[in-house]
């Protein structure tokens, strides 16, 4: 029978009641909460850190009566986002039986954050629309049910304890689905429909996992002296979640595994620091290693990092990207063929034809997504041969798919590092005053600010407009993705360096630039982006120790749209450290989770809903497998 804990706002529940619950679902009372599995109270207020929760929860009570749930920040206690109900598992791992409904009822999220109107899916009956909660009398005592309105007005009456079978329908943007009759027959035979689609993905992801597992990978050798004080010149302390993900990544490299292990971290969490510490372990067994990224500007700066961080090791490291000239990239090729390179750096370039290795024990995606068909179809084959380390910074829900695949080991970094502050975010209207003041304060203490214009036709007019507004001593130049190579490099090197107060670009510097003097970011017109986007580009700030400040600017005169309001809403509600999980699902469910998983499985998605289509798919994963032993 499967297990779990539902609690909601507004909820009757005996405190004793719920507390003894926790100890038996196995969790620990603490004076304060630290870690998973723990849990405290303090007068009225309950905290508990759920497992496979990203962050802990807080429970607000006024006498016996829920008036809140909040998920918080472990190190600073300021709420991120709140929830209308959670549901907590045990901490023994639930073990599903063969039996297909318990795969269904198993749930993917720990929140149903439900509003009255919001279209939903129960996994039994289909899509309906939530009515909200009503008491309804069941054996002479009244219960508390969600109320679901199906098509012909038919209602649809589910006891809280069966709220895990109901989730938000989430699918594409602009298309509301249709409401399914109950007890028609109609959703069994859609949801069966679906299952015989999904084998298909299914049996192509186990087939690359069983040509994995037959083949004996690499297995590097134990840290050397040389890999302690590499790491020993890391300039920061590290955070116990970067400590464990890479005690897991040098474990898997041990392996005679091949290691294929994806690392989840909001923006700015050192994900980077994990992946430089594998490729210097890399070289120590004299194997090559290749890191692929997705921006040239992003490839030319990690190539300056590896360049100050090895300086005093006998490693060579080079780039290949438009940076450098074809003469140079063709000397770069050779020496990598015969040896005399240990890291490459580079863009899809690196995925060439011409490109060979002599003795490639690694690879480091970074943001794989941000790749096209052709190169995901050459990174399927390069995964059966070496060990392979993907970073992204969106981790849901592209990880929780990933995951229930069970294609990928995936670790999370959740802990945001020391004396990190959160950005602060504002929304506005167009102001010329209000870059003037933020460009004077951020230069007044010395520091860089980066001002984003994501048209290319007029950027160099909008660089003067800036410089006009900013004080006569500022530094300023602008840059974009089609301008020459070399110039490019030059006027980002500069800013790098910090030769320049101001840089006027495109959303170039969008992945993984990191410049800690560089804390105030203004983004014009910023309605016309998409929320990780916005998140991104934001991420570009607030990398050291300083409050960091982030504006994001609509037009005076437009009208902005329902969803870059929505998207504007969600990146100045959701600016509190750690906030990327939520802005990763608020983006599915404005953008749609269609483009996720490939065409084919669109239908199939706009028919179920996402977290149903997950559902199933990591039945049919486990079903295939069970079969195969």
């Amino acid at each position: 029978m499967f297990r779990s804990l539902k609690i909601y706002k507004d909820q009757n529940i005996d405190l004793n009641y719920l507390l003894q619950t926790f100890v038996e679902f196995g969790y620990h009372r603490q004076s304060c909460v630290q870690e998973e599995g723990d849990f405290t109270k303090r007068g009225g207020t309950i905290d508990i850190y759920p497992t496979t929760f990203d962050c802990p929860i807080r429970i607000e009570f006024y006498y016996n009566n829920i008036r809140s749930i909040d998920s918080y920040n472990i190190l600073t206690g300021k709420i991120i986002w709140k929830h209308s109900m959670v549901i907590i598992l045990p901490r023994i791992k639930v073990h599903p039986s063969r039996h297909s409904v318990l795969f269904e009822e198993m749930p993917l999220h720990n929140f149903i954050d439900l509003k009255r109107g919001d279209y939903v899916v129960h996994i039994k009956h289909g899509i309906g629309r939530y009515l909200g909660i009503e008491k309804v009398e069941v054996k002479n005592k009244e219960k508390d049910h969600l109320v679901i309105e199906y098509a012909n007005n038919d209602k649809l009456y589910v006891p809280i304890d069966k709220a895990h079978l109901v989730q938000k329908y989430i699918s594409f943007e602009g298309r509301s689905p249709k409401l399914y009759r109950l007890g028609s027959g109609e959703w069994e035979r859609i949801k069966e429909r679906t299952r015989k689609g999904l084998l298909k993905v299914a049996l192509d992801l186990l087939e690359m996992q069983a040509k994995r597992q037959s083949l004996s990978g690499f297995r590097f050798s134990k840290d050397c002296d040389w890999q302690r004080e590499f790491e020993d010149t890391f300039e920061f302390n590290e955070t116990s979640d970067q400590v464990e993900v890479t005690k897991k990544v040098k474990a898997d490299m041990e392996s005679s595994k091949p290691m294929d292990r994806l690392i989840c971290g909001d923006v700015g969490y050192g994900k980077t620091e994990v992946a430089m510490r594998a490729c210097f372990k890399a070289t120590m067994d004299n194997k090559q290693v290749a890191f692929l990224v997705p921006t040239t500007i992003l490839a030319e700066q990690h190539y300056q990092n590896f360049l100050k961080r090895l300086k005093d090791f006998p490693i060579n490291v080079a780039m290949v990207s438009r940076f450098r000239t074809k003469a140079e990239q063709r000397k770069i090729i050779e020496e990598l063929q015969d040896g005399k390179i240990d890291i490459i750096i580079g863009t899809h370039r690196l995925l060439s034809d011409d490109v060979k290795f002599k003795n490639l024990g690694l690879i480091i995606i970074d943001e794989e997504q941000k790749f096209g068909v052709t190169a995901k179809e050459k990174l399927k084959r390069i995964r059966l041969l070496v060990d392979v380390l993907t970073l992204t910074a969106t981790p849901i829900p592209r990880t929780l798919y990933m995951s229930l695949m069970g294609a990928k080991d995936i670790s999370v970094i959740n802990t945001p590092p020391q004396n990190r502050i959160p950005i602060e975010t504002h929304v506005d209207i167009f102001s010329r005053d209000l870059i003037k003041k933020a460009i004077e304060r951020e230069v007044l203490r010395k520091g860089q600010v980066f001002f984003i214009h994501n048209r290319i036709e007029d950027i160099e007019k909008i660089k003067d407009s800036v410089k006009a507004l900013s004080p006569s001593s500022v530094r300023i130049n602008f840059a974009h993705g089609q301008m020459p190579a070399k110039l490019l490099e030059k006027i980002m090197l500069s800013f790098l360096n910090g030769d320049l107060d101001v840089l006027v670009s495109t959303n170039i510097i969008e992945s993984g630039i990191d410049v800690p003097n560089a804390n105030t970011i203004i983004i014009n017109n910023s309605d016309n982006f998409g929320l990780s986007d916005l998140h991104q580009l934001r991420g570009r700030v607030g990398r050291f120790n300083r409050r960091a400040y982030a504006f994001f600017l609509t037009p005076k005169k437009k009208p902005i749209n329902q969803d870059a309001r929505k998207r504007l809403q969600a990146i100045e509600e959701y600016s509190e450290l750690g906030a990327g999980f939520k802005i990763a699902m608020e983006d599915l469910e404005i953008r749609g989770a269609g483009n996720l998983l490939g065409v084919e499985q669109h239908g199939y998605i706009m028919a179920l809903g996402f977290d149903l289509y997950c559902r199933l798919i990591r039945q049919v994963i486990a079903q295939l497998k069970t079969k195969s032993r």
